[in-house]
């Protein structure tokens, strides 16, 4: 038990520690635990208000591919371009006087089968949409080659040169070659009634006029903290191709890339990010959505964010500042409390020092007058009272401890006469255990001798059959062994009826499982030859086991011996020896009739048997017993007119 320091048992110090504890500890506790919470609650908000912006910047870019498709959609039905169709001059000029005018960077009339420089129309769903007569508007990304046919030249606005970034998913690009558009397209009716696609797109990588209309959308003047600054960017995959985040004052990170666990979360998993993140050379409250092209990929991410250093200064000043209100408190507050607790501390001190006298011998020390009224002076009054009683009860204790000791020497007498009896008790209970215990001991060595009985006459059999007519020339010596096999099972009959002390030993020996179920199945070959049962055997476990080999095959010849009574009519009896986890497992499994659920339950009980003409009901009990013994266990499982199955687990030993 920890001791407690000197100068802390004294009841000043209790008191003093009573008087501050409010200020000092659970104050501080409780200040903590608020600013922690609004600094959670901070961040929550910061969260919320950059979806938000997530949401508008969302918005505007729907609403940019919404109007492109319109404007198409206007085009392919003005009477301007239904009678340019008739005239390929004047439908050239027309389509070049709208690309400028919706400062677009291509625009073009197919009916599908080709397209401007052999660029392959057809695959994109959007002129897909509009050949079938519906306007549609998509995010598409473009390889070089497909850019320069559409527009020679376009590959190299579009090409990107990476920028090594701190965090970012390593890659062996130099230059991002593709080029992300606001694809759209509707549906145009030629005069020979065929339909065609007005297919119109608008580069979007380093279209800075696009993403800084978002951020002026997003972040509005004032709508930021002093010191902070909002950011857009657009991806293509995970670099930046249309930023207004600075590399340096004047230097946009374009060819930046995202960290590596922004895009697995966003591109990788098709999530939103809402958090923290470092962005190119600063930390950022970010938000982050992916871009899907009209294939359904996730091709790109659209990202709004805004500085996040104002307001994590913000909320340290916050925190010092309560911090310093709280010590400016605490340090006008503390002297009061300590005049107060210092009323209390000299009536208390005066009550210890009284106990302490008293617990030293002497019964006279009391408090008498404190010259107070209050609560403290009352208790000093009920202790010298309480004094008085405890002075004449030890009196009287002491006139009863003298009479006690005359009834305890007369009780003390009738207790060892009482005991000598219990004693006597005992010694009948632990004997009658000792004979219940040998009356078992004795009919499991009786069940044990019958086993090898049984084999002795089957091999007997054996022997008769394969001997044939030449038996007749030892049939005395047969009858004798015959007579004497007899004879030891009247005695061993006579022993379970009544049970005679005996004692047996064995001796433990390191033995191979496979060896010993290899000569039990033999010792039994008589017994599954004769009812007709084919052994299939597989011993691949070369592990030795730690137990007597006779015990092993009592149990093993046991559980065949089972097995060809639950096969009446012949079957199958198979014994494996295989590997088991820090062990060796002998498996026996018959096709028999097998053994009912509520029998399952009681075959391992003594006595228990269903062959009540020829069974003991030991042997499943005895071979649990000696499995256990050994350290191993023996389990079962069964299932009415398909078989049983007994699985022996023995764990290996190292010894040879």
């Amino acid at each position: 038990m920890t001791r407690v320091p000197r100068f802390l048992q004294s009841v000043r110090m209790r008191l003093l520690v009573i008087a501050l504890l409010p200020m000092l500890v659970l104050l501080p506790l409780m200040l903590g635990s608020t600013m922690w919470r609004w600094s959670g609650k901070v961040d929550d908000i910061l969260i919320t208000k950059v979806n938000g912006d997530l949401t508008i910047a969302d918005q505007y870019l729907a609403r940019l591919m919404e109007l492109s498709g319109e404007r198409l959609d206007a085009i392919a039905r003005s009477v301007t371009l239904r009678d340019a169709l008739d005239q390929q001059d004047a439908l050239a000029g027309l389509l070049e006087e709208r690309r400028d005018a919706l400062q677009l960077d291509f625009l073009y009339l197919t009916t599908g089968d080709h397209g401007p420089g052999g660029f392959e129309p057809v695959r994109w769903p959007v002129v897909q949409s509009a050949l079938s007569g519906a306007t549609e508007s998509a995010i598409d990304i473009l390889s070089a080659p497909e850019m320069d046919q559409l527009v020679p030249g376009l590959s190299d606005r579009a090409a990107t040169h990476l920028v090594p970034t701190v965090a970012a998913t390593p890659t062996d690009r130099e230059v991002e070659d593709r080029g992300m558009i606001i694809h759209s397209a509707a549906p145009v009716l030629l005069p020979d009634g065929r339909r065609a696609a007005l297919v119109g797109g608008r580069l979007l990588n380093g279209n800075l006029d696009f993403i800084d209309t978002i951020n002026a959308l997003v972040y509005r003047e004032q709508s930021l903290p002093e010191g902070s600054k909002g950011t857009a960017t657009l991806f293509l995959e995970d670099v930046r191709i249309s930023t207004n985040v600075r590399l340096f004052e004047n230097v946009r990170a374009l060819g930046t890339r995202v960290s590596a666990a922004v895009r697995a979360r966003v591109l990788d998993q098709g999530r939103t990010w809402l958090d923290r993140a470092f962005v190119v050379n600063d930390w950022y409250i970010s938000a982050y959505e992916p871009i899907v092209d009209s294939f359904g990929n996730r091709v790109g991410m659209l990202y709004v964010g805004f500085l996040e250093t104002p307001f994590r200064q913000a909320k340290i000043m916050s925190v010092l500042t309560i911090t310093l209100v709280f010590l400016l408190i605490a340090a006008a507050s503390v002297p009061i409390f300590l005049r107060w607790a210092g009323r209390i501390f000299l009536p208390l001190e005066r009550m210890t020092q009284t106990i302490a006298r008293v617990e030293a011998g002497d019964w006279q020390a009391r408090n008498g007058d404190t010259g107070d009224a209050g609560e403290i002076a009352q208790v000093a009054s009920h202790l010298d009272d309480l004094l008085d009683q405890i002075q004449e009860r030890d009196r009287q204790l002491r006139d009863w401890a003298n009479s006690l000791e005359q009834k305890v020497e007369e009780r003390t007498a009738d207790l060892r006469i009482a005991n000598r009896k219990l004693e006597k008790t005992t010694e009948r209970l632990i004997m009658s255990e000792k004979l219940a215990a040998v009356g078992e001991i004795t009919a499991s060595v009786a069940h044990e001798i019958n086993n090898p009985i049984a084999v002795i006459q089957g091999n007997l059999e054996v022997a008769r059959s394969l001997l044939g007519e030449n038996a007749s020339t030892v049939d005395t010596e047969f009858r004798l062994i015959d007579d004497q096999v007899y004879r030891i099972g009247s005695i061993v009959s006579k022993l379970l009826q009544f049970a005679r002390p005996n004692e047996y030993s064995g001796a433990a020996n390191v033995i191979s499982p496979a060896e010993v179920v290899r000569d039990c199945l033999l010792l039994t070959r008589h017994q599954t030859e004769a009812n007709g049962i084919e052994a299939q055997t597989d011993f691949s476990s070369a592990r030795k086991v730690l137990m007597a080999r006779t015990e092993l095959q009592q149990v093993i010849v046991n559980l065949i011996l089972n097995a060809v009574h639950a096969m009446p009519e012949g079957g199958q009896l198979q014994l494996v020896v295989q590997n088991a986890p820090q062990g060796v497992e002998i498996i026996v499994e018959d096709n028999g009739t097998g053994i009912p659920p509520d029998t399952l339950r009681r075959i391992f009980d003594p006595f228990f048997t269903t062959k009540h003409a020829v069974g003991t009901g030991l042997g499943l009990s005895i071979s649990q017993t000696l499995v256990s013994r050994a350290g191993g266990r023996i389990t079962v499982t069964s299932e009415p007119g398909q078989g049983s199955r007994f699985v022996i687990f023995l764990p290996a030993t190292d010894l040879n």
